[in-house]
């Protein structure tokens, strides 16, 4: 297979959209300026929140440089975000192909799907959005571009491609990359991450996954609805374990629905490449016994690692550790000049907490602001079907605050909208102040969750209750209403502030809704 090469990185396979892509995220013929004296900002990584920091402070009239030594866009634009949603939405399709025949729709003979076809879509789509994220855009913008490796030289100045860059003060955004455990056998037999996936023209027959969190969930069912048979194996005992267990359990027995097999607390062992068909075999311990199971591909999806090697932060005074850059609530490093914004340096490892970071650090370092990290609200999804979006305090977190907080759950089988749409496996839920009546996090499982989650996101922000989300008209019929029906138990619960009675306005008003 022919390459299109793109400095240290390499895009898959060689077609017209990779080609585009390629000369937006890096173009072959990019000549570096000559830096002119002292930037006001230099960005180290022109993933989202490097882009974020750069385009913002270009924007106020500030002299800016960034550095990207792979691909602009990051991970978001050419091997995360973009790519994923692209083969999920195609996976969607055809599972609700499949499925129409509970809606009184025949389809015969099965939906075929067109693996090659749908590939090629996604590469189409991810090259059309890569201007947006492009070299040329950056420079239009008024931004110096710098395509390379940079390294720290001292506390103020980074070299890259032979070129000094000083700065008056610099972000650190050079985000993570899929962590790859230490598993006896697996380099020599080969495997798949995010990174190379999405490279991928033929169909695997039997996907391996390795990792249950969010990425090992997404692509398990999407490739399984693609028509591959798919073994995810976790250590963990539940899929997602960082959600609530009954939303990680609808995701499990959707998947295993749809013919994903699933090995949970499973202890991988190795990986051995044999001269069968299905030439790779995970060996693993489960229950005390040594099994195995043997597939075409292997897909590692055990979360991330951050892109700390050869920047040299120690020359900078700049402290890191296995979980990235060191910093403060304002996202300061221990250098003073020099802040840190997205997968570098946060736990929400996601895209929007990237771009709110950045916008942090760009009101800190630029305006000598007191914005702080941990004020920030972050949502987040899990993009299966039905999807799973979380924000704030999750049921376990509520249960070690005792009877501070109340939760409130609603099963979507009592929403006439997911009724009407046959997806009443699902729910949503609040974590809701006792006293005061505001939204310390929720939790909701829906085919659209993500989209729905923004509401409590907004509502958190501003301080608004529970009892202002019940008062507040929704539109009939839509899934929202279950933040609504929330409300209506909330106000239906809630006490005077003498403690002795329901407020009866509210408990009226609550008594006529569903």
């Amino acid at each position: 297979m022919s390459v299109v090469r793109s400095g240290q990185s390499l895009v898959l396979p060689d077609d017209e959209h990779n080609r585009a892509l390629v000369s937006h995220a890096h173009p072959d013929d990019w000549v570096n300026p000559t830096p002119a004296g002292r930037y006001n900002l230099v960005v180290l990584g022109a993933g989202t929140a490097g882009l974020v920091s750069a385009i913002g402070a270009a924007s106020l009239g500030a002299r800016v440089a960034i550095v990207e030594r792979h691909l602009t866009g990051g991970d978001c634009l050419n091997f995360g975000c973009v790519p994923s949603k692209a083969l999920i939405s195609a996976a969607r399709a055809a599972a609700v192909a499949r499925g129409a025949g509970r809606f009184g729709i025949r389809t015969a003979p099965d939906p075929q799907v067109d693996f090659a076809a749908v590939m090629e879509r996604m590469r189409r789509l991810r090259a059309g959005l890569a201007w947006n994220d492009s070299v040329g855009r950056l420079a239009g913008l008024g931004v110096d571009v710098y395509l390379g490796a940079a390294r720290f030289i001292r506390d103020d100045a980074v070299e890259v491609d032979g070129r000094t860059l000083q700065f008056s003060r610099a972000v650190i955004a050079t985000g993570a990359r899929p962590a790859v455990p230490a598993i006896p056998g697996l380099g020599d037999a080969g495997f798949h991450t995010n990174e190379t996936i999405f490279s991928v023209t033929e169909r695997p027959r039997h996907l391996l996954v390795i990792g249950a969190g969010p990425i090992g969930c997404e692509l398990a069912q999407t490739f399984g609805r693609f028509g591959s048979d798919v073994t995810i194996i976790g250590r963990s005992a539940r899929l997602l374990p960082r959600e609530d267990p009954d939303a990680s359990a609808i995701v499990e027995r959707t998947l295993v629905r749809e013919g994903v097999t699933v090995v949970a607390n499973a202890r991988i062992l190795q990986v051995e490449r044999r001269d069968t068909s299905l030439s790779r075999v995970v060996v693993y311990e489960y229950d005390g016994q040594q099994r195995e199971v043997a597939g075409d591909e292997i897909l590692i999806a055990v979360g991330r690692a951050p892109n700390v090697e050869g920047l040299d932060v120690a020359a900078a005074g700049i402290a890191s550790d296995a979980a990235g850059v060191t910093v403060d609530d304002s996202l300061r490093t221990t250098n003073r000049r020099v802040y840190a914004a997205g997968d570098i340096c946060s736990r929400h490892k996601f895209t929007h907490a990237a771009d709110a970071m950045a916008r942090v650090v760009l009101h800190n370092a630029l305006f000598f602001g007191r914005k702080k990290a941990s004020a920030l609200v972050v949502p987040w999804a899990t993009y299966t079907d039905p999807e799973v979006a979380h924000v704030g305090l999750s049921a376990k977190d509520a249960q070690r605050l005792g009877d501070t907080v109340t939760t409130l759950t609603v099963p979507l089988s009592e929403v006439d909208r997911a009724v009407l749409e046959d997806e009443t496996e699902g729910f949503a839920r609040v974590q809701v102040d006792r006293r005061r009546g505001t939204i310390l996090g929720a939790t909701m499982v829906a085919s659209h969750a993500g989209e729905l989650i923004g509401e409590i996101a907004v509502a958190m922000r501003a301080g608004v209750g529970m009892g202002a989300i019940g008062f507040t008209i929704h539109p009939y019929p839509t899934q929202s209403e279950a933040w609504k029906r929330l409300g209506d138990e909330w106000n239906r619960t809630r006490l005077t502030p003498g403690g002795a009675h329901a407020a009866p306005v509210a408990a009226a008003v609550a008594a006529v809704t569903r």
